[in-house]
């Protein structure tokens, strides 16, 4: 009769470290000989816990996630001997480290267990999919399938938590099929894993019909479909359906809240926003959090900065989250100084910046040409080590273009060790900008070289180019190549952009001419006629820029550019009867030319970087 050894270190460690198991060890005096002979062990190891009680501290143990206590009691089953050829355990044991995301240990034992139960298989595949290893997962149902286990209402919403990509879809579709086939797809909780499923993967359509035949609905029914349409660019369907569920059910909790706020922030509903703004004070829920930082966004985006920056100030605890929605909203829709000013003091607060932080200020200090601020910004990134982002690099790029310094720019490009489409039409956009049109169509053709596929906004910048610097044939080039090479059609950008080009060069005809033989689009866009209509006032052809005018207004009846445009082209032919029918005409459909008004900036420099 062989007796297991009982190391007296771990029943010290289990005791002093996990406080329930002293109820199991602190009236047995521990050993200092770990290996007792037989005849002495006998009355000592009555106190060994038996397997039932094993099995329940790691029931509690997966519950909690507690891996360190965990372990503990692994150690202290394979000393005691209680594990070997216990499949109770083992089970356990398997979801304990499934649970606290040891994946690779789960399996070890899994493998090893010979007759495997269901609850078993679902522990398995509950561990792949929870912790990021898809594929696993979906592979190991397969399995399960084929050594004849039926999927239960525990295994489907792991295997369609897996399916939960958009590359996936069509294995989630066939996954649904089976649940329907088996019966299970009345069950809310399968139910409502097909919704996530699908939401995740961008189709609305089949979630909302998964959702219309589900005979019991709860609350986190509603809360999957509200978070759905916000994340798929849906929000009316998000806030409506919020406001379905608060009007029938009345039923809300906090996720239903970090739902629907994404989607007014999307939608700019300040009023909707400030009403279940005013529901959560009501209702006594704390505003900390996620909660708050969903508020922040949803005022800065709706341009109501007052209210962001009272809870952004009142907030106990504020993270990079909470310092990007109120940098974002000062610097797109208020005062960008005060953005980089909170740029400065978030700084000082010790709170790391990351890409959308450094993003969102590179934007602000474009927007004011602050360049002395964007290159202290750049020297910090350098030091922070965020100058190998490719996004943070194109952002540079933007940066030093708008502000003058082309030859940075370019420096910081050909330093980028990674470059996608819209770093290389920064670039272009930056020599267009300093009319440097044979250079952007130069780094036009290089980025052709390198293998990046141009797409609608790149011809945009390339043709802009052109149009700036008179690069007519060029223009009408890249114009046909992007039809005839690449099958992209053209939009109503693209056409004013060759009208543009052919105005400034003085073709008139030609550029009217385009717009009549071009598609019916081109002509219905009041920006093309706008595009004539500036050419016409460069070469004083009023003809054609009556034309134009006469295309604008009726395209945009509540537009003054037109009426001044042409105004002003008959007062330089002194044609004072026609001005004053023009300016009545204006004043009939009640249309003011606003005053202008000159913004002048200065350089704000360092601020506490």
């Amino acid at each position: 009769m062989s007796i297991a050894c009982r190391p007296s270190s771990t029943n010290l460690s289990l005791g002093l470290i996990f406080p329930s198991l002293s109820l199991y060890f602190h009236t047995f005096p521990l050993d200092p000989h770990p290996c007792p002979s037989p005849s002495q062990a006998g009355p000592q190891w009555n106190h060994l816990l038996s397997s039932l009680e094993c099995g329940r501290l790691l029931e509690s143990l997966t519950n909690s996630k507690s891996l360190r206590h965990g372990l503990q009691i692994h150690g202290h089953m394979v000393a005691s001997g209680v594990l070997v050829h216990n499949t109770y355990l083992r089970t356990k044991l398997c979801a304990m480290y499934a649970a606290c995301g040891r994946v690779r240990q789960a399996r070890a034992i899994f493998d090893a267990i010979a007759h495997r139960s269901t609850f078993l298989w679902n522990v398995m595949i509950r561990g792949y999919a929870f912790y990021g290893q898809p594929l696993r997962a979906l592979l190991l149902y397969r399995q399960m399938l084929g050594f004849g286990h039926r999927a239960d209402k525990y295994t489907y919403p792991f295997v369609l938590m897996a399916c939960g990509d958009p590359d996936l879809i069509k294995v989630g579709k066939g996954i649904h099929s089976q649940i329907a086939i088996s019966g299970y797809a009345d069950d809310v909780f399968v139910a409502n894993s097909l919704l996530s499923m699908y939401s995740k993967c961008g189709r609305m359509k089949c979630a909302q019909k998964v959702f219309d035949r589900m005979p019991v609905k709860d609350l986190t029914t509603s809360n999957t479909m509200i978070s759905g349409y916000a994340r798929n660019n849906d929000p009316l369907s998000s806030l409506m359906l919020f406001s379905d569920t608060l009007a029938n059910k009345g039923q809300w909790d906090e996720a239903s809240l970090l739902g629907v706020l994404p989607a007014c922030a999307n939608l700019m509903a300040l009023k909707q926003g400030r009403e279940i703004h005013a529901h959560m004070l009501r209702s006594g829920l704390r505003l900390d959090g996620f909660l708050c930082n969903a508020l922040i966004d949803l005022y800065s985006k709706s341009k109501f900065l007052i209210g962001a920056r009272r809870l952004f100030d009142a907030m106990s605890s504020r993270d990079a989250i909470s310092w990007n929605s109120i940098i974002s909203g000062c610097a797109r829709h208020g005062n960008a100084a005060e953005g980089l000013a909170l740029f400065c003091q978030m700084n000082m607060e010790g709170v790391p910046p990351d890409t959308i932080t450094l993003l969102v200020v590179l934007g602000a200090c474009s927007r004011m040409l602050a360049l002395t601020f964007g290159m202290s910004l750049h020297a910090h990134i350098i030091r922070r080590g965020h100058r190998n982002m490719v996004y943070v690099g194109t952002a540079l790029v933007n940066l030093y273009a708008k502000c003058g310094s082309l030859e940075s720019s370019r420096q910081v490009f050909d330093e980028m060790p990674v470059k996608n489409l819209v770093s290389w039409s920064a670039m272009i956009s930056g020599y267009g900008l300093h009319g440097r049109g044979k250079e952007a169509v130069a780094c036009f053709n290089e980025m052709k070289e390198h293998g990046i596929r141009p797409d609608e906004v790149s011809f945009t910048s390339i043709l802009s180019a052109c149009s700036h610097t008179g690069l007519v044939n060029e223009g009408k080039e890249i114009f046909y190549e992007m039809s005839k090479v690449y099958f992209l059609k053209p939009k109503a950008y693209h056409y004013s952009c060759i009208v543009d080009i052919l105005g400034r060069a003085g073709d008139l005809e030609d550029a009217y001419s385009f717009i009549i033989d071009t598609d019916l689009d081109a002509m219905l866009n009041a920006d093309v006629w706008e595009a004539l209509l500036s050419a016409c006032k460069i070469h004083h052809n009023v003809e054609l820029a009556e034309i134009a005018a006469q295309n604008i207004i009726s395209l945009k009846p509540k537009h003054i550019g037109p009426y001044v445009n042409i105004s002003n082209m008959y007062a330089m032919e002194k044609r004072w009867t026609d001005v004053e029918k023009v300016r009545a005409l204006a004043e009939l459909n009640g249309l003011k030319k606003q005053p202008g008004y000159s913004f002048l900036d200065s350089d704000i420099g360092v601020i506490g970087l």
